[in-house]
């Protein structure tokens, strides 16, 4: 039977139970400790950027090098970027391992001024080489510096054994803390953010020592050298990124969020009721939210209402701004749904990477399908999530339609990258907080509308907690049309996932999902009915499953889909997706309009 990936990580938890005893501290330590100095690596780097903007032309910027930085920096802050990357106590004398991968261009800077050694040996996994240095310490603080100034996404790890084998090792307050402590070994794995990539190769000697496990995403922490980028939808004092989602009930609430610089230091949403002139004012949460890299607009103002208490199906006018500065945007308008509605449609996208040319296909839907109630992505919304002008693209591209049609997504896995999570998506789209307590709290949720339950599931990062809320949601609902939605598709040609099928496709089975909505493969698939991974007669009897992509698809075969109703290689398209009088009508479009695959289900 194929191992689950959340039998994986309860693996992976019990390889601690080894013949060396090490400890670490639930918290980090304190960066102001006396043993450390008194500044952080992002401290030093947000510094360091800062004078970079104010004494370097943006023409240069391409150009800054590991060369360029060393000059730059100051001694304090060479200081502080090699010794405040990784650092943790020992009680006996030991000898750190530190496996850089070859292909990195740079040694660290600090590497060989430290006294670290490089010796003959290598560490191996299956895509990567990695050379080892080694230093011994004594008993007491072991700093370590970062990995360089470029964006080497196989960043260096450690291992940490005692000198003396007869000691018995105890490694305490090590930081970062997030980052669990391994046994290091064959089959061992180094990166959260790849857990399935495994050592496959190492010396004798390192075998059994303590593996301190990272995430490819600590090469960012220091990263310059071709970092800086430049949004083409800079920020201003006037409202943009306009978007309504629901956090709570459709019937009676609407969430709204915009866009605008850092003189805008409030935010308000005025709104009546189409027809009147009862205008209520209500004030917005405001953030700050920085993207240091981006050099023409680094900081942004996100501002959020909830507004509550609205009449079922009614219309409504509202504007963004601030009252302060009585600065507005334009009207728009939003309607909520109708009490006991059994009659809606709404319209879904695979992935969509701020393509231009997906948002030109929304807005022709838009305009072809006036009477939907929400749209929704079903992840990798854009390519680089961790990358703020990214989503400026994609607001910039999308044409306000998202501002007078709720947009409902989940995450994908560029949506959140390298195991620093998706804090831009989460930053930018107020969603329900209603899914289970071990995820964050608008990765996995679920909302109804009209008779239909929709479950919406962070694929990404699934864990066992996940299955239980699924099975949860679909026991103790009532809804005639069940839906999910999640990046990762189970069936595919290209990476069928066996996991997903054995955690939650039985489920599906047993509560009859009717549709499983996903993107990721970058092609076109929409099953036959499946229940227990075969194809059955009816759709009242099995699932449809349907893969579907917003930007291109990229490739050149599809292979073999026994499962399979209809394919497409290549193409942009979306989902029409109506139910009225107990009928369920599928349509696919293509770019030119044309309805491209279509079906019903009767009820």
């Amino acid at each position: 039977m194929t191992k689950s990936i959340f039998q994986e990580s309860i693996v992976k938890r019990a390889l601690l139970h080894v013949a060396v005893v090490f400890f670490v501290v639930s918290c980090s330590v304190d960066p102001k400790n006396k043993q450390h100095s008194g500044s952080t690596i992002k401290e030093v780097m947000d510094s360091v950027i800062t004078r970079v903007y104010a004494n370097v032309s943006p023409n240069e910027y391409p150009t800054i090098d590991d060369a360029f930085m060393l000059d730059f920096l100051t001694k304090d802050e060479k200081s502080v970027l090699a010794t405040q990357y990784q650092y943790f106590k020992v009680n006996v004398p030991v000898t750190v391992s530190l496996m850089r991968n070859i292909d990195q261009k740079t040694i660290p800077f600090w590497l060989k001024e430290s006294g670290f050694q490089k010796t003959k040996d290598q560490v191996k996994n299956e895509v990567y080489t990695y050379e080892i240095w080694q230093k011994d310490f004594e008993p007491g603080w072991v700093h370590l510096g970062i990995p360089g100034f470029d964006k080497h996404r196989p960043v260096y790890f450690i291992t940490v054994g005692p000198k003396n084998i007869s000691d018995e090792l105890k490694i305490t307050e090590a930081y970062p803390s997030e980052y669990s402590l391994e046994t290091m070994k064959k089959g061992a794995f180094t990166y959260h953010d790849w857990s399935d990539l495994n050592i496959t190769e190492l010396p004798a000697e390192l075998e059994g020592q303590v593996l301190f496990t990272t995430v490819r995403g600590r090469a960012r922490e220091a990263h310059v050298e071709g970092a800086f980028r430049k949004t083409k939808f800079p920020s201003s004092n006037k409202p943009d990124q306009i978007v309504l989602t629901w956090s709570k009930d459709p019937t009676n609430s609407i969430d709204i969020q915009w866009r605008t610089d850092t003189s805008v230091k409030n935010g308000d949403v005025a709104y009546w009721k189409t027809g009147t002139n009862d205008t209520v004012f209500v004030q917005a949460t405001t953030k700050s939210m920085e993207d240091r890299m981006l050099y023409n607009d680094r900081y942004i103002h996100r501002h959020t209402v909830h507004l509550n208490g609205l009449d079922h199906g009614s219309s409504y006018k509202y504007k963004v701004g601030s009252k302060e500065d009585d600065s507005w945007s334009k009207p728009y308008n939003f309607k909520t749904e109708a009490d006991q509605t059994t009659d809606f449609s709404f319209i879904w996208f695979g992935d969509t990477h701020k393509d231009p040319k997906w948002a030109e296909n929304l807005q022709k839907a838009n305009l072809r399908h006036p009477e939907i109630s929400f749209y929704s992505i079903a992840g990798d919304v854009v390519t680089t999530g961790l990358y703020r002008n990214e989503w400026d693209e994609f607001f910039g591209y999308e044409k306000e339609v998202f501002s007078q049609k709720p947009l409902m997504p989940v995450p994908g896995n560029h949506d959140r990258q390298d195991g620093l999570g998706a804090w831009m998506y989460y930053e930018l789209f107020s969603l329900p907080e209603n899914g289970p307590k071990e995820v964050h709290p608008e990765s996995t949720y679920a909302f109804e509308y009209g008779n239909a339950l929709f479950l919406m599931i962070d694929s990404t990062h699934p864990n066992e907690a996940q299955t239980v809320w699924i099975e949860e949601q679909l026991r103790n609902s009532k809804a005639t049309w069940k839906f999910a939605m999640f990046h990762f598709p189970p069936y595919n040609f290209e990476e069928p996932y066996l996991d997903i099928q054995e955690a939650w496709c039985g489920i599906f089975d047993t509560y009859h999902v009717d549709m499983v909505m996903s993107g990721h493969i970058h092609y076109y698939m929409r099953s036959k009915p499946m229940n227990d991974g075969k194809v059955v007669d009816s759709f009242n009897k099995g699932t449809v499953y349907a893969v579907s992509i917003g930007t291109n698809g990229n490739h050149d075969e599809i292979g073999q889909e026994p499962y399979a109703e209809k394919r497409f290689k290549e193409g942009r398209y979306y989902q029409h997706m109506t139910i009225k009088n107990g009928i369920l009508q599928y349509n696919t479009y293509n770019e030119a309009g044309e309805i491209v695959d279509s079906f019903e289900i009767k009820k």
